[in-house]
């Protein structure tokens, strides 16, 4: 991980919004925030703890988190932007922000805490925590990367269980933990080999006499099916030859059957044929010749029409059009009157503008007479708000300063005795069922005790001695096994014959097939029960390590809970000298404390509050007052121009006398009249243009109806001599294609025959009766077809249906046969492999068994984290041994504890604890180097980052210098340190660093040294 930024505002002592760019800080490869106690360095590594994993390392993310907000503050908001991932390839931002409620100042509401990552210059929120993000928890990142103040040593405290379980988490070590894993193949293994025994004893009836048997039988029976496939054969072909015949036979019937009717319908057919020939002779030469004189006789008509209506029209176009003339006349003469009208109306409109504006000026006036008492009441309120004003400003003069600070800390003192006490009696009851759940689980471990066999002290000894048992009665079975196959072959044996198996003939012992099977089941009933208590014990086994292993941890977390709860109770105690000491010995006295304070505060906030209303509500009312003084102003200078207004559209008027009858009457009236003559003028000249239009439109209509006229007469001349001209054409065609009925031809012509269909009728008809005509001779030629017998084709076809029923059940058998010999075939494929696959289940669980004992109680992992251990304390001598001028070095034990080798006593060993303060700082430096390094070689970075808080005050100036120089040193590794500190010394040493300083109005500062 590498910061890139940090911004901070609300915390501690941040009270406006700080940022930390680390771009320059990191590039230096060593650098240092500085500045004096209590100015806010270590809320620096606060606020990206709490950034990324949702709490600081002071309070506790839960009931403290009021006391992390600034007082001063409604909120606090953390953004933390920094590099993670394979190589520090990737840009995260990690943002927690939290609200006080505005009901209730010391409540703050649950915070809000987010992560997004940078994709093409994009932030996009995850929902990835930073456990996933940087690949370790809080506990191990304070030991790795950010150590805060108190922390440093920690690693080197762990006792040696918890410090193996935190390389287990942090190097991924439960990959090492295979016991489960073992176990688990173990169980899969057992159930496999039952299995395989079960399928094994369900084929013991499936053996090699058996297949040689079937395939016997089938032999025999493909023979009987050869013999019976020729007499199907045969039936097959009489019945075919006789189907065939009675196919014909049908087809001989139908085509008689059509043939009659056909012939039956031939003289219809004659009748039609006669018809068609007529119908297209009218058609084709008569019929074009009478269409058109039909044509001619209704132009005649339309012309004759025609004529008459133009003749009717000639006369009333003319009379019209005079009418017309007569009225444009006196629509002219009205016209030329427009401009004088309009002048009168200019008139009038300038007579209601000079109303309007006496109504306005009217109102404007009344407006003054308004605004005049109501200034004069706002004055007085002015006065009254200032007298106001001045007596609060001596009551808050009177009163005494009440300290907001003690208040502050009065109210966090009670906040902390309540919480502490709540955390006390949640302990306790913590603890109480802790016991009881110790209690509960003794009386399990000694109620399954309880299920033990008798005679045997553990469960491990039972299942040993369950599973002997199981292995002897196994063996049993097997023999009998043997037993019951031997007995299936006593019918066999004849007293004076040979024995199959021995060759003796005498039997005088012979088995009994009943009695051994009997004992077999007897016996496979004992193993089965036996199974299932060795099952049953197994599981009590397991549940047994499980009760153990529990109260192992709950007797663990007791000791625990006993720790936390006398420092609980020390921290009250303290709480409660701190408080006696201000004159507070009691919480009831210490709510009244805070009760009159808060009043105090109130009052004063409360009056403060009243007298910033009145001084705004003075401000309102001046503003109010010199608007009215305004508005006052501005009415009368518009008074004035009103009047001037009057007198000049007055004298725009261009007739007085006119308009002076008009001024006492009403705007509306005044209106009407304009509308009516502006109508009048509209119409007038409407009228005009339309009647200019009218008589042009009659005038264009006489003319064309004098042109219809003229060509109507030449059109009705030409109609009758076509006329004359067809009917003599006419005649002629009739004589010349013997139509002598005029009424019958024209019958003819409205006639809705369809020659193309009557044509394919009469075509379809005699190529069907020609097709028939041949079948029938072709069918009658056929041997056999007249003489059919439906009786005989019956009888063949029963005959054909026995015989192959008689095939088909012979297949059957032969199918059956064949399958059963696959079935055969199949098993004892099977039979063989089963008994190989057993061979290699049981080589398996061997194996596994003792990989299990290899495994067990998670040896394994402890051995590989005692190894990473040993690496890393390798890892810390390089450095130590320098910082300690190679008189000391680090070593750790097969009980993952730290020794130290004492070269200047000869390289004897001794505790680690028995370091001096600045020798433990060495030590914890140096191992925390080498745990970051190995951190970084697991994560694949090229940079890593390594943050101090802690250890320089305890280190004279000779070791403050060494390691500097190791810290230095480090930026060669590619590594990047920063440094919390208020040491002079180092101050001046680096020459990157930020400077925190504490402003009693602003609050925590943040300025660099470039």
């Amino acid at each position: 991980m590498i910061p890139i930024k940090l911004e901070i505002e609300g915390l501690y002592s941040y009270k406006e919004k700080q940022v930390i760019d680390f771009g320059q800080l990191t590039a230096a490869g060593l650098f240092g925030i500085f500045g004096a106690v209590g100015s806010g360095k270590s809320s620096i590594l606060e606020a990206i703890l709490l950034a990324l994993y949702g709490s600081t390392e002071r309070l506790s993310d839960r009931g403290e988190k009021n006391s992390m907000v600034n007082l001063q503050s409604e909120a606090l908001l953390i953004s933390f932007e920094f590099l993670s991932g394979l190589n520090n390839s990737q840009t995260y931002l990690a943002r927690y922000s939290a609200k006080r409620n505005p009901k209730n100042f010391e409540d703050v509401k649950p915070a809000e805490h987010t992560f997004y990552k940078k994709y093409n210059s994009q932030l996009e929120p995850i929902s990835q925590r930073a456990e996933e993000i940087l690949g370790m928890k809080k506990e191990h990142f304070k030991q790795t990367v950010i150590i805060p103040q108190g922390k440093f040593r920690e690693f080197i405290d762990l006792t040696p269980g918890p410090r193996a379980e935190m390389m287990k988490e942090l190097f991924g070590l439960e990959r090492f933990d295979l016991a489960a894993k073992t176990g688990s193949l173990l169980k899969i293994t057992r159930e496999e080999k039952i299995r395989l025994e079960t399928q094994l004893l369900g084929l013991e009836d499936i053996h090699d006499e058996l297949l040689k048997e079937k395939e016997t039988l089938l032999k025999a029976n493909q023979e009987k099916i050869l013999q019976q496939k020729n007499a199907l054969d045969t039936a097959e072909a009489f019945f075919k030859k006789q189907e065939l015949l009675q196919e014909k036979n049908q087809i001989w019937k139908n085509f008689q059957s059509e043939w009659e009717s056909l012939e039956a319908k031939r003289p219809e057919i004659e009748s039609k044929k006669n018809q068609w020939k007529d119908f297209l002779k009218a058609k084709t030469y008569l019929k074009p010749v009478w269409e058109q004189l039909q044509g001619q006789y209704v132009d005649q008509e339309k012309n004759r029409v025609s004529i008459i209506n133009c003749s009717r029209f000639r006369d009333s176009y003319a009379k019209e059009i005079q009418e017309h003339e007569k009225e444009l006349k006196e629509l002219k003469e009205k016209a030329e009157q427009k401009s004088a009208r309009e002048a009168k109306i200019r008139d009038l409109q300038k007579v209601i503008e000079v109303k309007d504006l006496e109504i306005n000026l009217s109102q404007l006036e009344q407006a003054m007479d308004n605004l005049q008492p109501a200034l004069v009441a706002r004055k007085m309120v002015l006065q009254k708000i200032s007298s106001d004003i001045q007596y609060l400003e001596k009551a808050l003069e009177s009163n005494g300063i009440t300290d907001s600070a003690k208040l502050a800390d009065w109210k966090s003192a009670a906040k902390e005795w309540l919480q502490v006490g709540i955390n006390i009696d949640k302990k306790k009851e913590d603890q109480d069922a802790l016991i009881k759940e110790i209690s509960l689980l003794e009386e399990k471990k000694h109620t399954l005790l309880q299920y033990l066999p008798q005679g045997q002290g553990s469960f491990d000894k039972a299942i040993v001695f369950a599973k002997n048992q199981l292995l002897q009665l196994e063996k049993e079975k097997d023999l009998l096994g043997k037993k019951a196959g031997l007995a299936t072959h006593v019918h066999l044996l004849e007293e004076g014959k040979a024995c199959p198996l021995c060759g003796s003939y005498s039997h005088p012992y012979p088995m009994e097939a009943e009695k051994e099977s009997q004992a077999l089941s007897l016996l496979q009933e004992q193993i089965q029960n036996l199974k299932e208590q060795l099952e049953q014990l197994q599981t009590q086994s397991q549940q047994h390590r499980e009760y153990s292993l529990h109260l192992s941890n709950f007797r663990g977390q007791k000791d625990k809970l006993a720790e936390e709860l006398e420092y609980l109770e020390n921290q009250l105690q303290q709480l409660k000298q701190q408080l006696t000491l201000q004159g507070i010995p009691s919480q009831e006295e210490l709510a009244q404390k805070i009760s009159e304070t808060e009043t105090a505060i109130r009052y004063k906030e409360e009056s403060l509050e009243k007298l910033k209303g009145l001084r705004s509500q003075w401000e309102k009312e001046r503003g109010l007052m010199e608007e009215e003084e305004n508005r006052l102003r501005a009415a009368e200078i518009e008074v004035v121009g009103v009047r001037s207004k009057i007198l000049s559209k007055k004298e725009e008027i261009k007739d007085p006398e006119f308009s002076k009858d008009f001024y006492p009457k009403t705007k509306e009236s005044i209106l009407q009249a304009i509308e009516k003559v502006e109508w009048d003028i509209k119409e007038t000249a409407f009228k005009l243009e339309g009647k200019l239009k009218v008589i042009q439109e009659t005038k264009n209509k006489q003319a064309t109806n004098q042109a219809n006229l003229e060509n109507f007469e030449k059109n009705l001349k030409e109609n009758l001599s076509k006329i004359k001209e067809l009917e003599a054409d006419f005649e002629n065609l009739k004589l010349k294609h013997e139509f002598s009925d005029h009424e019958a031809l024209i019958s003819l012509f409205n006639h809705s025959l369809d020659a193309d269909k009557v044509d394919a009728e009469i075509r379809q008809f005699e190529d069907r009766r020609l097709l028939v005509k041949s079948k029938l001779q072709e069918l009658e030629s056929v041997e056999g077809l007249t003489t059919f017998s439906e009786e005989a084709f019956v009888k063949s076809k029963e005959t054909l249906k026995e015989s192959r029923e008689h095939f088909d059940q012979i297949q059957k058998s032969q199918a059956l046969l064949e399958q059963e010999i696959k079935t055969i075939q199949s098993k004892l494929k099977e039979k063989k492999g089963l008994k190989a696959l057993f061979a290699k289940v049981e080589n398996r669980e061997s194996h596994l068994k003792e990989l299990e004992r290899l495994f067990k109680g998670s040896g394994f992992v402890k051995y590989v984290s005692a190894i990473y251990l040993k690496e890393l304390c390798h890892t810390a001598n390089k450095r130590f041994m320098k910082l300690t001028k190679n008189s000391l070095s680090l070593d750790i034990d097969d009980n993952n504890t730290f020794w130290v080798i004492d070269y200047l006593n000869g390289g004897k060993k001794r505790l680690l604890k028995t370091l001096s303060g600045g020798q433990t700082f060495q030590a914890s430096l140096c191992l925390a180097l080498a745990l970051a390094e190995k951190v970084k070689s697991l994560n694949q970075a090229d940079q890593s980052f390594f943050f101090l808080d802690e250890g320089f005050g305890a280190l004279d100036k000779n070791a403050l210098r060494v390691v500097f120089e190791t810290l230095k040193s480090l930026q060669h590794e590619n590594r990047i340190v920063g440094i919390i500190s208020h040491v002079e010394e180092l101050q001046q040493e680096i020459g990157v660093y930020a400077k925190v300083e504490l402003d009693p109005e602003k609050g925590s500062l943040v300025g660099y040294s470039f």
